[in-house]
């Protein structure tokens, strides 16, 4: 590996990057020590591999992607590596490339933490003093590499969470200053839908014009929405109540016919999040049980949001949609976040780890769009009716080729906005999360639409 030219026009600010690898490791290893021991080889969730994968997943990803790839670096260990290559869900257990045999042999907890302890070393180093930044190959063009490898720790530090919300509460450690907020707050007795007039929203974006995004965020992709109507804030556990009291998990009406089959073979009659107790609803948070939130926002699939849309007779928005709801402006323009130019902090929404679960609907005015729409970005992500696919010239990254291709499928569709476990640096108007739409583990919630003539 070459000595590093000095850092005239770079994207990639050595000293930033580095803290933000350390900041990364740090928070990964406080999520990793908050489970009990005998959680490690556990599966929370099924089609996911187990918690020992994951902790070996971020450092081999960040391996394999950037020292590899990009510095080309022979590895640590091959074997490791290779098992730990890949943690998306896949359709079952054999398409992971995970045997049952490697099932059964998967490292202890010390070897893995000793792999980590030296891909750690290693790339602080080459993020000291290597070549990281260069046109010498696509991983390293505009720092490619480093930017993958610090937003997939972020990425995975949520999905993560989704993880730890299903292991049961006594074998969490529950953190200093846990607190639940606004469990008893009451909730609006009406809704209200905001009238969002004709005009461009600019999805994706160019290159140059942000320090990193993913690939399925290029090019420019520009869409007239004419107008339409939307739900000023997110649907909430007392609007979804309604529902499920009116019977809406067993109208067939109300359901695609291959949401319902899902729904049949899940047997499922309510939000995965909600727990009956004594014939009470309850949330399931990740630390408590408390009596359902009722001004919270609802998190469902996106079977169930579109079931609740077709029983309000209103519909899912579209990814334009979305946009020109939380970007657009009367004069216009478009902003870089729903509320302006300012960079995200507490007091726009709800988002960066600050809390393990929702608040009321509305808490963050300061968050607003100029239409007035609330919360568009933070308390949960939010379903669209847009399937994911790349936009116009879209060209698959060379850090993590499989990242988006490996999904345009028709069967995911595109959520915007974060949840509360989402990381600031995900944060920008262009970025795109996506899930299939019968997937109940993440913190995703949604909002109605509909059209204005």
């Amino acid at each position: 590996m070459s000595a590093a030219p000095p850092d005239t026009d770079s994207v990639v600010d050595r000293q930033q990057a580095i803290q933000a690898y350390r900041d990364n490791r740090a928070r990964t290893l406080a999520l990793f020590e908050m489970l009990a021991p005998d959680a490690y080889y556990d599966t929370p969730i099924p089609l996911r591999h187990p918690v020992v994968f994951y902790e070996g997943h971020i450092p081999a990803f960040a391996v394999n992607s950037f020292l590899k790839k990009g510095l080309g670096h022979p590895g640590l260990d091959s074997d490791l590596e290779r098992l730990f290559a890949r943690g998306i869900d896949p359709a079952d257990q054999t398409a992971a490339g995970t045997s049952a045999i490697e099932q059964a042999a998967w490292p202890t907890r010390d070897e893995v933490r000793r792999y980590t302890a030296r891909a750690d070393d290693i790339i602080l180093n080459a993020l000291k003093s290597d070549t990281i930044e260069s046109d010498r190959n696509a991983v390293l063009r505009r720092g490619q590499g480093v930017f993958t490898m610090l937003e997939h720790e972020v990425m995975h530090q949520e999905t993560l969470l989704y993880m730890w919300h299903r292991f049961e509460l006594e074998r969490k450690q529950r953190p200093a200053g846990y607190e639940l907020v606004g469990v008893n707050t009451s909730v609006p007795s009406t809704r209200k839908m905001v009238a969002i007039p004709a005009g461009r929203a600019t999805l994706g974006t160019a290159v140059t014009d942000v320090v990193f995004g993913w690939d399925n965020e290029f090019p420019t992709h520009r869409v007239d929405v004419p107008r339409f109507a939307i739900d000023e804030h997110d649907v909430t556990n007392a609007d979804f109540l309604a529902f499920v009291e009116a019977g809406g998990y067993d109208d067939a009406g109300l359901w695609t016919q291959p949401a319902w089959t899902r729904l049949a073979e899940t047997g499922r009659r309510h939000p995965l999040f909600w727990e009956s107790i004594d014939g009470d609803w309850h949330w399931r948070g990740m630390f408590d049980r408390v009596p359902l939130p009722l001004a919270w926002p609802v998190y469902v699939t996106h079977d169930e949001a579109s079931a609740f849309a077709r029983w309000k007779r209103l519909r899912l928005p579209t990814e334009a949609e979305f946009h020109r709801a939380a970007y657009g402006t009367s004069e216009g323009t478009e902003r870089a976040y729903p509320w302006g130019d300012q960079a995200p902090d507490p007091t726009r929404g709800n988002f960066d780890f600050h809390r393990w679960d929702p608040v009321p609907v509305g808490s963050h005015p300061d968050g607003a769009s100029a239409w007035g729409v609330h919360d568009l970005v933070g308390n949960g992500w939010e379903w669209t009716s847009t399937a994911f696919e790349g936009f116009p010239g879209f060209e698959i990254m060379a850090s993590y080729p499989e990242y988006s291709a490996d999904f345009f499928d028709g069967d995911h569709f595109v959520v915007k906005g974060a949840s509360p476990a989402t990381g600031r640096d995900l944060i920008r108007r262009s970025f795109r999360n996506w899930f299939r739409p019968s997937y109940p583990y993440m913190y995703a919630t949604f909002r109605c639409a509909r059209d204005v003539t």
